[in-house]
Order: structure tokens, then C-alpha cells, then sequence
């Protein structure tokens, strides 16, 4: 009947299902016979037992591992792992060497560096960017959003801020603050600006020597950096008064002393600065050599550039042009043709020798700077005069071959060998090759191209008794330790006979006396003796002579009658033809007198020779 349920020997319940079977069937247990029922269905005590003693030993197994292993770090392994953990907080900082001094000849100094910092960051330690740049803003003078932008950057090294003074470095460490990290940072100081700017040269950003002394003596003036090898905080500063601290001290560089002196230097510099200044004079060098050791007093050109600011000069006036650039010098280069022929017995200062007003020299004719008609001319009165033509019959006398070994053994076509860098040999071709027109160019001072200094070197030559004594700029070098180590005495050459020598000094000084081409370089109460030149310039553009000027050289030394300087002096004059008596002359004059005057120097008060130009 529907709605119920079928009970015991068919009576039925509500709800229409029928009731679960007591009997065997899916949805019955049976218990083990004569046990009680537990977690492990269908296992024996003795099962049980088994079981957990077996869970029980690999428990006590893994305890034991655990513990060993404990034992083996904290035992065995704690020194490694202390030392490791040592290890990742030390960091190595280096210690700059303090660069030596460069000094003038009585030990004012040119160059010279102080103690400065450079203010570091490793941003991953740095917690909060924004608060440690106000912290360092007025400290450093460096912008809020500049070290923010610094401090927040990827990586693990910024530079804040560069040569720091030792006060600032001071303030940054007070701040105490996390990332942040000193490391020398020296700075190179130049006291007296463009003054020997040249000869001093400078140093890049990295501390290397780029110019001058800078880079000639790089490995002595630099010293040897050490290392600090310290344990830093969390903050990656360094703890102070505990923990490792290991250093490798510096050893400071060596100072360098020059030959020059700081004020004829001054004078020779602000002589070539008026020069510059008139209108025509596109460049103007001069040096001053000792004409006893050839030591190098004063050395300077205009424009020249301060080293302290070296990167904002035009990169093409870093250099040296006394010693790197080079010059036909013209007439100056007959004081080695009579020289020449002198020394060959081709020639005495009281020779007479008549000379026309025009040579031919292969398919050229060359001039005297004016025709004129035969004249009868010493060879006092042919220097004097500057007549190219006499000088080109008396090189003619000596020789091609001969000519060509009295240029290179007066130093025509080789290096100096001063402490500088960029020296050039300058150009002096081989005689084999010389045609005649070249032959007739080389004995007046074209066709052979030299430099200031070497220029300077042949008047020292000859002022010096004919004995060529190689230029030098470095008188010593002072270890830090205060040992001083002279620089080797350099090599020095007979040229000329003493003979040919006090010969030409004679000639030479019959260029500035009366009748001769520099009246303009004389200096009251001295004698003095010396040459002009007035070479044509080659033109830039073309490479031709056309439109390139001239440049007007006067050199010369006094006393005549006991040298003591050579001075030599060089215009470039792109846009004159004004000759080296009118223009070079006069800066010759003032800084030889300068020089003269300053070292104490007395005119003798014997009189000038009266001297025979004329036939």
C-alpha cells in the first residue's frame, strides 16, 4: 500500500525505503573475530607494536642527525662561517698617494696637491633616499633632486660629490648616515696659473699626467696608492674602534724641481702676451737657456693655458710649441753657414768678399731682401747685413756634405733630448738630395725647419766656446723621505773650435752694433751679440709660401764679451712682413735684460770692437 514502509515479516514503515539489512551485504562490518576494533583495521597488537617502535627509531634516528650536524656547524664548521660572515662585511677603500710638487728652481712650487674626499653611495643601503639627500644637500651644495635621483639609482656605487675639502668630508661623516662613504680624493693645484703652464703641463681626472712634467715624470710624481681593509656596519660605514681595520699605507709621490725660475718666467710671459697683442703676431715664443749648464731658465709661448683649467681650452694649445712645433727660422741660420766656414778655413771675419745683389741657384734666382750692385763686404759686414748672397758664396766654399754635418752637429735634425714631451727632431733633408736651389735655401734658413729650442741651442753652442751642451728642464728630484737625486749632468759636444767660436760671437755682435740689422736689440750697458731672421711662413691652406707671412726670429746672448743667457725668440705673422730686427728684437731685448738684471749680472765696461763691414 502507497506511504508505507514494510516492517519484520511484511509490515511496512512511512516513508516508502526500505530499511538497511542487518545481514551480510554491502553497507556491513564485520569485527575480527573475538577482537575489538582500532585505528589499524585488520592488525594485531603485536602489529601495532612493530609498527611503532619502527616510527619510534627513525625518529630518534632523524633527532640524532639533526644534532650531529648542529654539533658539526657549531663545532666543526663555526670558525669558517664566523670568518665568512666576517668576510661579507669588510670592504677595501683605497688611499691615494699624495702627488709630489712640481718647483721652480727654488722650490716655489707650479704644482702641488692637498687632501680632499670623494663623497660615495651604495643606494641599496641607503633606507630612505629622499631624507639622506636633504641631509647632504647643504653640506655638499649639490641640489635635493640631484642626490635623490643619485641615491635611489640602481647598482651599488655613485659618486655625490668630488673633491670634497677635509672640512665638508668632516660634516658628511658627523651625519652618520647608512651607504654613505668617504675615499680620497686629491686635488692638483696650479698657484701660479698660465704662468709655466706649458712646461708644467697638467693632469686628467683620473690623476694621470696628460702634458708637460705631468706626463714626463708621471711615475715618479704619482707615488704608490695603498688600501684600508676595514669592517663596515649595517649601514656599510666603517665601525669605528673595533673590529678589523687592515691598511697598506701610501707612498707619497717624489716633488720634481725645474730648472726655470718663476719670475723670469712671469716676465718672459707677459713680454710675449703684449706681443701677441699687436694686431699682426698670431703666436709668439720664447726661451731662455743658461749658457754654461743649457739649463732652461725661462720656456714660454703665447697663447699659452692655465692647468688648473685645461678642459676648457682648445684642445690644439695644450701642447709645447717651443719644443713640438717647428718653423723655417731664415737668417738666424747663417751664424751655422759662417760658422761652417770658419771652422774649413774658408773664411775670417776680415775677409772681403764682393757680392752682387743676386745669385743664380739652379732654375731660380735668389736676392739680397734688396737688389743692388756689387759691394764689396767682410764676412762681419755679409752676417751684419744678413746678405744671402755672401752667405750662399761662402756655403757654396764649405760644401753641400760638409754644410749638411755642421747643421746636424749644432742639433739640425735631432730631438734635444729635454724632459718633455712631443719634442720634434724638426726637418733637415740629406744633402744627397738637396738640388741647388735647395742647397742655396738651407744656407739662408728655408727649406730646413726647426724648433724655438733648438734655435736657442746653437747660439748656446757658440756662446759656450763652441761646446754643444744638450738643453735640460729638471734639476732634481726629492724623494719623501727628503733625499734629493740631481738628474744626470747632460752630454755635451765640441762643435766648433774655441777659436771659431769667440770668431763668430765677434760677427754676432756686429749684427746688433752700428750698421747692423737689430740696432733694437741692444741693452744699455751691455754688450750683446745675436741674429734676425725673417723666414717666409708656408700658408696653412695651400702649402705654399703665397699669402702664409713670415715669422720673425731674433736670438742672441750677453754679455757678449761673457756669455751668461741665450734668449731666443720666434713671431709667427701671418698678415706682416716686418723683419726680426723691428719686432723680435725688441721682446729678445726686454727679457734678456730682465734676466741680466735680476741674477745680479754687471756690465763688464769694456767697449764694443769697432768692427769692419766694408771692403
Amino acid at each position: 500500500m502507497a506511504g508505507t514502509v514494510r516492517g519484520p515479516g511484511g509490515s511496512s514503515r512511512s516513508g516508502g525505503r526500505p530499511l538497511p539489512r542487518s545481514g551480510p551485504g554491502p553497507f556491513t562490518s564485520r569485527r575480527p573475530p573475538g577482537g575489538r576494533r582500532s585505528g589499524g583495521a585488520g592488525l594485531t597488537l603485536a602489529q601495532r607494536t612493530r609498527r611503532n617502535r619502527v616510527g619510534l627509531i627513525l625518529l630518534i634516528t632523524l633527532l640524532v642527525v639533526v644534532i650531529g650536524r648542529l654539533a658539526v656547524v657549531q663545532g666543526v664548521d663555526g670558525a669558517a662561517y664566523a670568518n665568512a660572515a666576517s668576510q661579507d662585511r669588510l670592504r677595501t677603500f683605497p688611499i691615494e698617494a699624495i702627488r709630489g710638487e712640481v718647483q721652480d728652481r727654488e722650490g716655489r712650487p707650479f704644482a702641488y696637491t692637498v687632501d680632499a674626499s670623494r663623497v660615495t653611495a651604495d643606494p641599496t643601503v641607503v633606507g630612505d633616499p629622499a631624507r639622506t639627500a636633504l641631509a647632504l644637500t647643504t653640506v655638499l651644495d649639490v641640489p635635493v633632486r640631484e642626490l635623490t635621483e643619485k641615491l635611489s639609482a640602481d647598482g651599488r656605487y655613485v659618486v655625490l660629490a668630488s673633491q670634497v675639502p677635509p672640512e665638508t668630508a668632516d660634516a658628511v661623516e658627523e651625519l652618520e648616515l647608512p651607504g654613505i662613504v668617504l675615499v680620497d680624493d686629491p686635488v692638483r693645484l696650479y698657484p701660479t696659473g698660465a704662468v709655466g703652464g706649458q712646461v708644467v703641463g697638467f693632469v686628467g681626472r683620473e690623476g694621470e699626467g696628460l702634458a708637460g712634467i705631468e706626463q714626463t715624470f708621471e711615475d715618479v710624481l704619482a707615488g704608490t696608492p695603498g688600501t684600508r681593509r676595514v669592517e663596515v656596519g649595517s649601514g656599510g660605514n666603517p665601525i669605528p674602534s673595533r673590529g678589523i681595520d687592515e691598511a697598506v699605507p701610501a707612498t707619497d709621490g717624489s716633488d720634481v724641481t725645474l730648472t726655470v725660475d718663476q719670475d723670469l718666467q712671469y716676465v718672459t710671459e707677459q713680454r710675449l702676451g703684449q706681443a701677441c697683442t699687436d694686431g699682426a703676431t698670431t703666436r709668439a715664443s720664447a726661451v731662455v737657456l743658461d749658457v754654461k749648464t743649457s739649463e732652461v731658465v725661462a720656456m714660454g709661448s703665447c697663447p699659452g693655458y692655465d692647468p688648473g683649467r685645461y678642459s676648457e681650452t682648445d684642445p690644439d694649445l695644450l701642447g709645447n710649441p717651443i719644443v713640438s712645433s717647428v718653423f723655417e727660422p731664415g737668417s738666424v741660420m747663417k751664424a751655422i753657414t759662417l760658422a761652417a766656414a770658419v771652422e774649413e778655413g774658408k773664411a775670417t771675419p776680415d775677409r772681403v768678399l764682393e757680392v752682387n745683389g743676386h745669385i743664380q741657384a739652379g732654375d731660380r734666382v735668389v736676392t739680397d731682401a734688396h737688389d743692388h750692385a756689387p759691394i764689396d763686404w767682410t764676412v762681419t759686414g755679409i752676417l751684419a747685413k744678413s746678405s744671402n748672397v755672401g752667405t750662399i758664396m761662402l756655403a757654396r766654399e764649405v760644401g753641400d756634405e760638409k754644410l749638411e754635418e755642421y747643421l746636424r752637429a749644432f742639433g739640425i735634425g735631432s730631438e734635444t733630448g729635454i724632459e718633455l714631451p712631443g719634442e720634434s727632431a724638426g726637418i733637415l733633408q740629406d744633402s744627397a738630395d738637396w738640388s741647388r736651389i735647395r742647397a742655396a735655401n738651407i744656407a739662408i734658413g728655408q727649406g730646413v725647419s726647426v724648433t724655438t729650442l733648438q734655435m736657442a741651442s746653437v747660439f748656446q753652442t757658440i756662446a759656450n766656446g763652441g761646446v754643444r751642451v744638450e738643453p735640460r728642464i729638471v734639476r732634481s728630484v726629492t724623494s719623501p723621505d727628503g733625499t734629493v737625486r740631481p738628474t744626470d749632468e747632460p752630454a755635451s759636444t765640441r762643435v766648433i773650435s774655441e777659436d771659431t767660436a769667440d770668431s763668430l760671437a765677434y760677427m754676432l755682435e756686429a749684427v746688433v752694433g752700428p750698421g747692423g740689422t737689430a740696432p733694437l736689440g741692444e741693452i744699455d750697458g751691455f754688450r750683446v751679440a745675436g741674429k734676425t731672421g725673417t723666414a717666409q711662413r708656408a700658408n696653412p691652406e695651400t702649402g705654399r709660401y703665397d699669402g702664409g707671412g713670415y715669422v720673425t726670429t731674433f736670438v742672441g746672448f750677453a754679455p757678449a764679451d761673457d756669455p751668461q743667457y741665450v734668449v731666443a725668440v720666434d713671431l709667427e705673422r701671418p698678415t706682416s712682413s716686418a723683419e726680426g730686427g723691428q719686432v723680435a728684437a725688441p721682446v729678445f731685448a726686454d727679457i734678456l735684460r730682465y734676466a741680466l738684471t735680476a741674477d745680479g749680472i754687471v756690465p763688464s765696461g769694456t767697449p764694443r770692437p769697432d768692427f769692419r763691414l766694408g771692403g
